[in-house]
């Protein structure tokens, strides 16, 4: 019994080493090479060139119309950012994120005695349930923890995303 026990503790972080979240961490598709945010829509594209790979229904920021410009103000931003960072403990499950703010919005925000915010992530819905519906981030763009799931695997850092309104 102990050597069985020994055999499969050894094999676990092997098993567990090709896991995220419960999934593989291999994506053998086609390269993502651009990921379009239409905000009016609530809707997200994985693209590979001009083609469509994935299509997500999200949600945003709690006053999703218009650009972020201040830390608080709820929005989203708006315009072509990159996927800088990863976050596999995100406490929205798993997380990408956006490199908002860039300097031109630092300078704004503080042309106006104010902060940009920060933390930009395309995420998960965490532990909670919430109504397909219903904008709630605090400017970032949220898809299911299994659709999260999908597109952590699919899209890598330094990949572009557009976010229009």
């Amino acid at each position: 019994m102990a050597i069985s026990r020994r055999l499969l503790l050894g094999m676990l972080p092997a098993a567990l080493a090709g896991c995220v979240g419960g999934a593989t961490t291999r994506y053998a598709g086609p390269a993502v090479t651009k990921v379009e945010v239409h905000k009016g829509r609530r809707k997200m594209y994985l693209l590979s060139g001009r083609d469509v790979l994935r299509a997500y229904d999200i949600q945003l920021g709690f006053t999703a119309a218009g650009p972020k410009q201040f830390e608080g103000d709820g929005k989203t931003p708006e315009g072509r950012f990159v996927i800088d960072r990863r976050n596999p403990n995100s406490a929205f499950y798993l997380s990408l994120g956006i490199n908002y703010p860039r300097p031109h919005e630092v300078a704004f925000a503080k042309s106006q005695g104010r902060d940009p915010g920060g933390d930009i992530f395309i995420h998960g819905w965490g532990n909670k349930r919430r109504p397909r519906s219903a904008d709630w981030t605090a400017g970032c763009i949220a898809v299911t923890n299994a659709e999260m799931r999908e597109i952590y695997l699919m899209v890598q850092d330094g990949t572009i995303i557009d976010i229009v309104a």
